[in-house]
């Protein structure tokens, strides 16, 4: 399946949000098909070449894919941060510094966007890497959003994503109404044994309707830049997100 894609810079209450969609290519065939979306949240990078590779591989596999800047109030639109030093203090700072709620509108302004779509159907999911993991288990608690798939999803477990008393990710797993898919990694540091218990407990306990898949890997075994990268992680995790989406969103 071929792809397009262009950008669109969406208001939100915290300022401009670029993001960038992909999507299946239209020809005669296939210019009345809809097709459901994936919100797609990156790392504290933002769209990194891994991730702008992400977001093709799921809309050549039938799906509108968005990929916000997920820190666009704190950097100037195109901003993207290097796999360095550099670029992880400063994706870090930028995390502690907006707060969840802020994620929430950004959020609802994607949603709000597809609706003008002609070629959307109707349906979204979210799905997303380490920060944007813990973005996507977030995106669920939206009731437009029907599936979610996090990889190595981080802070759920700490919260060191500041939020409003009260309202931390962990605290509103129980509004979670859509199907969830979490997908670890066994030797990750960032998500240790007891901090993906402290998630599943909360899935448990609120009933969620979720899949739980830990696998023996690293943090960022998905991303295909890096020594931390696993080809064979990778392809099984897109697989596994593909046939997820498939079935909750179509």
């Amino acid at each position: 399946m071929l792809i397009q894609n262009h950008q669109v810079d969406l208001e939100t209450p915290t300022g401009i949000m670029r993001c960038y969609v992909y999507r299946p290519k239209e020809d005669a065939a296939t210019a009345d098909k809809k097709y459901p979306a994936i919100l797609l949240y990156s790392e504290i990078f933002q769209q990194t070449s891994p991730i702008r590779r992400s977001a093709q591989i799921m809309a050549g596999h039938g799906f509108v894919v968005i990929v916000p800047e997920v820190f666009h109030e704190l950097n100037p639109i195109g901003t993207v941060l290097g796999y360095d030093d550099a670029g992880r203090d400063k994706g870090n700072a930028d995390k502690v510094a907006k707060y969840l709620e802020a994620h929430d509108t950004d959020t609802q302004a994607m949603i709000d966007y597809l609706q003008t779509l002609a070629y959307y159907s109707g349906k979204v999911g979210a799905m997303g890497f380490c920060l944007g993991g813990g973005l996507a288990y977030r995106a669920a608690i939206n009731p437009a959003v029907s599936a979610t798939s996090c990889f190595y999803a981080t802070d759920i477990h700490s919260g060191l994503t500041p939020s409003q008393a009260g309202n931390d990710s962990r605290t509103r797993t129980k509004e979670i109404r859509g199907a969830l898919q979490m997908i670890w990694g066994k030797q990750d540091p960032h998500i240790p044994p007891e901090g993906r218990a402290i998630v599943y407990k909360e899935l448990v306990d609120a009933n969620v309707n979720f899949s739980w898949h830990e696998v023996n890997g690293v943090h960022a075994f998905m991303r295909d830049e890096g020594d931390r990268y696993d080809a064979e992680l990778q392809l099984w995790g897109y697989q596994t997100a593909i046939g997820f989406f498939r079935t909750n969103l179509y």
